[in-house]
């Protein structure tokens, strides 16, 4: 309790430092991490966003603001940055509005592939952007990345896995990168229907960018564990993207398939770990989708040594098992 005090009294002080004391305070949204966001409105019905990432729980927000700045500059939107305590974890953004990429496609579904269109259309922009010094996706980081899967989602199983799929992760690492924004989807995309061009697509959530493979945030948009994306707007997105530049479409979509098994993997132990770690309960219910990414990606002939192994190694994600990890999530306990 004396630690929520303190950090709306850190918050309090920042607002009227920066003149934005007298004003309407709701929140926006949070999310798997410890950031949250809330929207102010002043007096004269002017909003901004407040990003609350306390270092306490272990955010920075120093890397928001580089990459913000860096892919404004590269023609780009990311909010502008109006105010920072980057010591508190404090920062007042432009506010891009409500009009989600994930919102509009529930309302009109005619929208989706418009839409999917114009996310794909900044990750061709990013392409030419200049790299900054930020972490490569190299071979080490993919297998890496997989350790909250057998830590958390199939911890009884045998992780030599890991070593099995060294060898398809090199095969990805060798490519050139690009700059990627690593959590790119339709609930960190938003419409910005007055500006033009890549412009129109307001980004949100790209603190944890690095150089990586172009494919890697096409995965990201188009296997999107929060919503359903049908295998024909893929493929056609995938088209798309490839009809826009040179790249060897066979070899691209090896290299998205095995990125797409990667990265879903992955997920799988994320989303048992914020049940299992954090109470966060409602993330099993995303588990299904995953698992249906992941036998999607395998189903490409070049992964078939994978498949097997994925088969005889991972529990599938039954109602049972689904039931289970339930039981063993702690309840969340919210304070008085």
């Amino acid at each position: 309790m004396a630690q929520v005090n303190d950090r709306e009294t850190e918050i309090h002080r920042f607002l009227r430092r920066i003149g934005w004391s007298d004003v309407d305070r709701r929140s926006v949204a949070g999310d798997a991490s410890n950031r949250r966001y809330d929207r102010l409105t002043d007096t004269r019905g002017n909003t901004a966003i407040l990003m609350d990432a306390s270092p306490d729980q272990g955010e920075d927000v120093r890397p928001f603001v580089r990459i913000a700045e860096h892919l404004r500059n590269a023609g780009l939107s990311t909010p502008e940055i109006y105010h920072q305590d980057a010591a508190k974890g404090l920062l007042l953004i432009e506010d891009f509005g409500d009009a989600l990429f994930a919102d509009l496609m529930a309302g009109e579904p005619s929208r989706q592939i418009p839409l999917y269109r114009d996310a794909a259309d900044v990750l061709l922009h990013l392409r030419d952007v200049p790299k900054l010094d930020l972490v490569i996706c190299d071979t080490a980081w993919l297998v890496d990345m997989l350790a909250p899967l057998f830590e958390w989602y199939a911890p009884k199983t045998d992780s030599a896995f890991s070593e099995q799929f060294r060898s398809f992760a090199d095969d990805v690492a060798q490519h050139e990168t690009v700059l990627m924004l690593r959590d790119y989807h339709a609930e960190n995309l938003l419409m910005l229907p007055n500006r033009s061009g890549v412009q129109r697509v307001g980004l949100l959530d790209f603190q944890d960018a690095m150089l990586a493979h172009p494919a890697y945030d096409l995965v990201s948009v188009l296997q999107d564990a929060r919503r359903d994306v049908s295998t024909t707007v893929e493929a056609e997105i995938i088209d798309y993207y490839l009809g826009k530049t040179r790249q060897n479409a066979d070899m691209f979509r090896r290299h998205y398939a095995i990125l797409g098994l990667q990265r879903n993997l992955r997920i799988l132990g994320i989303f048992a770990r914020l049940c299992l770690r954090d109470g966060k309960a409602h993330y099993v219910d995303m588990i299904p989708r995953v698992w249906n990414y992941v036998q999607q990606n395998l189903a490409h002939p070049a992964l078939a040594p994978l498949a097997a192994s994925v088969s005889a190694t991972l529990p599938e994600p039954t109602p049972d098992f689904l039931e289970q990890l339930k039981r063993q999530c702690p309840r969340q306990h919210t304070p008085s």
